[in-house]
């Protein structure tokens, strides 16, 4: 039996021609069960003379694991697997996106509408007034989802055509929990100035770019020059969702605990594109005490062996300028946040944190340490993942980042709308309501893009940055 736990997203749905013997079907759920499956949906497709034809649904672990439960149905006798279908392909099959219209082409009058000759007058008064086509294209909701392929969700770099998929479900995202249309630009380059160009030339169509799994440290200039270059938003989700996300969960796990941002001490593991910017919400959260960790160790200012990402992260982070490993530093410790790799640290290294220590572990698919390894030493756990309480997920953040952006005509999303969006997020919970369990909402809570949406406007008005009053 597999020691992972099963998951929908590897769900495989098996087609079985089974005889008509009491008792069979009992058979395969026993025998399934056995090796680890955990059965869905049963179903009768037909009957054919003295068989029935029936699909069941079942969560694997993996690969191996379906391989498992396959050989296992098949053992059966009076039982024939006829095929084998794995569900998440299922879902992909043709792309999980499509362009719909919003009006009916029916007549000619509204063909007349909708394309010539009466467009030329609508082409005619956005060529007068530029900033119309905020109101009259989809510009006014729609956002660039750009990649180039080159840091996909812990698979590293993959290129363009393999990171569609992830920036197709972003695009759903946007779309299902805000309202938001948005479309992925995977491009088939790395090159950074070609990138801006790109980007720079594609802009009049879009209100908003969503930058999306670009390696480090090439995101930290592309992003940059982009916002001096554009007066539409740009927002590198990997970097600022993720530190808008945690600094919410940072919120309310220090209201569980009872501790003040500027009390704690922390470790940060990994200080690539996530760990910098959680880093510099953490500071403009009035966190004091912030220790940052690469493969050779802390970092701090005069170290060797750093570019100039990490010496400007060294700078602002480290007033004690300790040196050393992460295991070394972890005594004392109030708060682990790690944005690095798998299982980087055990119970040993948890159990020499601080009293009411808060572990924040968000390395996907696997953490830096399982929750049931830190359980016994840590007052608050959260993850990355969805099967374990506090789940730190982006989709609580860009889609109400961007929804409140568009809608006010941002023209840039600064600290004071990320801030304000973390604080929106967590203020979700009520305080009576918090506890160990439980300081980040779900991403299913529908009040979340509506309270990160206002609270982005309000901060974006504040800032003059919005150019609709």
């Amino acid at each position: 039996m597999s020691s992972k736990n099963t998951s929908a997203s590897n769900a495989i749905t098996v087609r079985i021609k089974i005889n008509h013997t009491p008792g069979l079907l009992a058979n395969i759920t026993v025998a399934v069960g056995e090796v680890g499956g955990n059965i869905g949906a049963i179903d009768i497709i037909r009957v054919e003379g003295n068989s029935i034809i029936r699909d069941i649904t079942i969560d694997t672990t993996g690969e191996a694991h379906a391989e498992d439960i396959c050989k296992a149905i098949k053992a059966i006798d009076g039982v024939e697997l006829l095929n084998v279908s794995d569900r998440t392909f299922l879902l992909h099959l043709g792309g999980k996106i499509e362009v719909t219209s919003k009006s009916p082409l029916k007549t000619r009058d509204e063909l007349s509408m909708a394309y010539t000759p009466g467009v030329a007058r609508v082409c005619m008064a956005i060529h007068k007034k530029p900033e119309d086509a905020h109101k009259l294209t989809i510009k006014r909701n729609t956002v660039a989802i750009v990649s180039d392929g080159t840091a996909v969700l812990g698979l590293g770099d993959i290129g363009p055509e393999a990171a569609m998929p992830v920036m197709e479900g972003k695009a759903m995202l946007f779309k299902e929990f805000a309202g938001v249309n948005a479309f992925p630009l995977c491009l088939d380059t790395k090159d950074t100035e070609e990138i801006i160009s790109i980007v720079k030339a594609v802009a009049p169509t879009f209100g908003g770019v969503n930058l999306e799994d670009i390696s480090a440290p090439r995101c930290f200039e592309i992003e940059r020059r982009l916002k001096e270059e554009l007066d539409i938003p740009i927002f590198h989700d990997d970097q600022h969702g993720t530190a808008v996300v945690m600094t919410a969960a940072l919120i309310n796990a220090l209201k569980v605990v009872e501790k003040k941002p500027e009390d704690i001490k922390v470790i940060v593991a990994g200080v690539g594109a996530a760990g910098t910017a959680c880093t510099n919400m953490m500071l403009a959260l009035g966190v004091k005490n912030i220790i940052g960790f690469d493969r050779t160790g802390a970092l701090y200012e005069g170290r060797e062996n750093m570019n100039d990402s990490k010496k400007e992260y060294a700078a602002s982070t480290n007033p004690k300028k300790i040196c050393g490993s992460l295991k070394d530093n972890m005594k004392s410790a109030d708060l682990f946040i790690g944005l690095s790799g798998p299982e980087i640290i055990n119970s040993d290294d948890v159990a020499k944190m601080a009293d009411k220590a808060i572990v924040f572990a968000m390395s996907n698919p696997t953490p830096e340490i399982m929750p049931e390894d830190a359980y016994p030493h840590v007052a608050v756990m959260a993850t990355g993942r969805s099967d374990f309480p506090n789940q730190i997920n982006n989709v609580l953040c860009f889609p109400g980042i961007f929804k409140g952006a568009l809608d006010c005509q941002a023209t840039d999303i600064n600290e004071e709308m990320k801030i304000a969006a973390a604080y929106a997020i967590a203020e979700t919970i009520p305080d009576e309501s918090l506890c160990a369990d439980y300081i980040i909402p779900s991403v299913f809570d529908k009040k979340v893009v509506s309270k990160v949406a206002s609270a982005v406007k309000k901060a974006a008005k504040e800032t003059g940055v919005a150019k609709k009053k």
